[in-house]
């Protein structure tokens, strides 16, 4: 079974740590991986490393963004140690449980930030969930490809438990691009109303208004229906 479980890595640096992962998602049965802007240029050494894994070494596709990798994908983890009110925070193994529940109503992913400086604020606030591992205080950071084995593994087991009780068929889920349109146009419909009026307090309301639609795990039709709704309502708004 391919399961659609996409890791994504934003700007990765070491290609050590390239050819570690690689090994790392062969080994759990995964392959869908996405570098965003990698700053590595010379492979020669991931090769050394992802040792019977060149062909997931070689099928790891480029993006420009965040948003570019995860467009079509119906859940985004980030992994991140901070708080984001309105995001919840889960430990790995229930991040593999609900990543195998979601993979069958479409692609989800998992975002791991470069090895200097992890993901960016505006990278965490743009993923729909959060999720560290719990390291011990003393030394609270973890090696790039270690985590993408550790999260790779709580998918495999996931898999594996989840393979004795199939699921029911799901209703396709609303991907990360069709979320984005429905909070676009809620965002141009209360600036429209006068409900937002500064720039950047009203995009953190718009965020914050619309974060419950993105934790309601909404489907496809679900997602069709808001959109349509919103387009009625900013057609019958005056124009400035």
């Amino acid at each position: 079974m391919v399961l659609p479980v996409r890791f994504v890595l934003m700007r990765p640096r070491n290609a050590e740590n390239l050819g570690a992962a690689a090994r790392a998602l062969k080994n759990c049965g995964l392959s869908d991986w996405v570098w965003v802007r990698p700053e590595v240029e010379d492979l020669e050494p991931a090769r050394r490393l992802a040792v019977h894994a060149g062909d997931v070494l070689d099928a790891a596709r480029r993006a420009d963004t965040l948003e570019e990798a995860v467009a079509d994908c119906v859940w985004v983890v980030g992994t991140s140690s901070r708080k984001v009110e309105g995001k919840r925070r889960l430990a790995p193994r229930a991040v593999g449980e609900e990543l195998v529940a979601r993979a069958p109503q479409g692609p989800v992913a998992l975002v791991f930030g470069d090895e200097r400086s992890g993901l960016t604020n505006a990278e965490v606030e743009r993923v729909h969930d959060l999720s560290a591992v719990p390291t011990a205080p003393e030394q609270p950071s973890i090696n790039l490809a270690q985590a993408v084995l550790l999260y790779a593994y709580e998918v495999r087991v996931a898999l594996l438990e989840a393979a004795a009780t199939p699921p029911g068929p799901l209703p396709l889920a609303a991907t990360d691009a069709e979320l984005a349109q429905v909070e676009s146009t809620l965002e141009a419909v209360l600036t429209a109303g006068g409900f937002l009026v500064d720039a950047q307090p009203g995009r953190t309301a718009v965020r914050d208004l619309f974060a419950p639609l993105r934790r309601s795990r909404l489907t496809r039709k679900e997602a069709r229906l808001w959109q349509a709704a919103l387009h009625s309502l900013r057609k019958r708004q005056p124009r400035a």
